[in-house]
């Protein structure tokens, strides 16, 4: 009998370690390394036969491929995936407990009939998601409920039944009787993904695989399963919040870090047609502090309320803390302001957020952040009628930015009277832009950019 081979591998990117040790040699996080037992696999002879060899196509001589976009008609969920579900495509779905993402899934079923469903349910009794079903009036005839976790009895049911979509409610829960291992190891969930991706990938199956997060807001499991799918998307928000935001952190059909914002009621998840009116609904023109920001998001443009807070600090080192934005990128942007402008901000606590859950990584947020940070100092608050986007360079210029006829449209769309970004942006405007019922101010300077804003 073969020994089982003992190895530790890393929770956090995949790596395989031979003997245990605190940090993990690959992406030196500690406390990742989990033992795992592998089965030695049996040899087998290789055939010498070319029969089973792939035929080689030339790249413009290929064939147009068969495979098409299913419309799950959820606007805001097709523009997350592109324009529709590929067939034979494997898409893993993550977020914090109670967020909505058993709720999407079965929204979706009905949306797909008379297309065969298969709910495969590891965490949920069947009669829980009926009771849940009938609670948002969702009736899908289409739906089949399968409460099985193991893997080689849902492969079959796959096999024998044929759908066209197979939900997966939790990859955690599913174990494969070839390994020693318990449920929601590495070993498992790992192997598991990978023989329902080979499965749906021959049987031309849609895959939705819903995934736990961590602690740290991540998916659980190894980094390896977000390589294996081709798409994966992100429920962003916490789960006492009405609005839901799905991004697209992977997409091998269409566009990265896509969003799409639903709101949950009585009757589910419901599309969030104008995003933009989300984001800055509710917001307090007269307060200092408040700066609002012409953001891209995938294909949209939204405009998007940035907010700060300026105190005087009771401790020798002042806080910095910042809810949807890049903490680094912050305190470059207080260097700036400081060493440029003369503004200050030793001694104070800076406190930075982004309304509405959204977190922003382009670097056109940071003339927003430095209007909010600078307002909230001066205790003199931004022209309410003004949105700003643009990049700060080190030296305090204004450097230019990417889809600036999207956010000026926006802008102009939501009744805004001005709005002021890079001068290199206004340099070629299309004739068009310039008849819409807002200024365009273009800045070369930080300085320059909050003088138009009025601080």
């Amino acid at each position: 009998m073969a020994r089982t081979a003992t190895r530790y591998v890393c929770s956090n990117c995949g790596a395989v370690s031979l003997k245990y040790q605190g940090k993990c040699f690959e992406c030196q996080s500690w406390g990742t390394l989990q033992e795992t037992r592998l089965e030695p696999a049996e040899k087998t002879r290789r055939e010498s036969s070319s029969n089973g060899l792939p035929v080689l196509q030339n790249l413009h001589e290929a064939n147009a491929s068969e495979f098409r976009r299913t419309l799950t008609g959820i606007g805001e969920l097709d523009r997350v995936l592109g324009g529709g579900l590929m067939q034979a495509s494997a898409v893993l779905v993550g977020g914090e407990p109670g967020i909505g993402k058993s709720t999407l899934m079965l929204q979706l079923a009905p949306r797909l009939a008379p297309a065969k469903v298969l709910y495969i349910s590891g965490e949920e009794s069947p009669n829980q998601i009926r009771e849940r079903a009938e609670r948002l009036s969702i009736r899908a005839d289409n739906l089949w409920l399968i409460p099985e976790v193991n893997l080689e009895r849902i492969l079959e049911i796959i096999e024998r039944e044929k759908p066209a979509l197979v939900i997966i409610d939790s990859i955690q829960t599913i174990y494969s009787g070839e390994y020693q291992s318990s449920a929601g190891t590495i070993t498992q969930i790992r192997e598991c993904a990978a023989m329902l991706i080979r499965a749906a990938k021959q049987q031309n199956v849609i895959l939705m695989i819903i995934g736990h997060i961590t602690k740290e807001g991540a998916l659980a499991g190894p980094k390896a399963l977000e390589h294996m799918v081709d798409t994966v998307l992100q429920f962003e928000g916490e789960g006492y919040q009405r609005y839901r935001i799905v991004r697209s952190v992977k997409n091998r059909f269409g566009s990265t870090n896509e969003i799409g914002v639903f709101r949950m009621d009585e009757s589910g998840l419901e599309e969030v047609s104008n995003p933009s009116e989300f984001f800055i609904s509710g917001r307090r023109a007269d307060v200092p502090g408040n700066a609002v920001l012409a953001a891209i998001e995938g294909s949209r443009a939204l405009l998007v309320e940035v907010q700060a807070l300026v105190t005087k600090s009771n401790y020798s080192m002042p806080q910095r803390i910042s809810t949807g934005f890049d903490l680094k990128r912050m305190s470059i942007i207080l260097a700036v302001l400081e060493k440029r402008l003369s503004i200050e901000t030793w001694g104070q606590d800076v406190f930075v957020k982004i309304a509405g859950g959204l977190k922003l990584a382009e670097p056109a947020a940071d003339l927003a952040i430095a209007a909010a940070v600078a307002s909230g100092l001066m205790n003199r608050p931004v022209d309410p009628a003004t949105v700003c986007c643009g990049e700060i360079g080190l030296a305090g210029e204004l450097r230019a930015i990417s889809d600036s006829e999207r956010r000026i449209r926006e802008a102009a769309h939501l009744g805004f009277k001005r709005i002021v970004l890079p001068e290199a942006n206004t340099r070629e405007l299309k004739p068009s832009l310039r008849k819409l019922p807002i200024t365009i101010s273009g800045c070369t300077t930080l300085h320059e950019a909050l003088d138009r804003l009025d601080i």
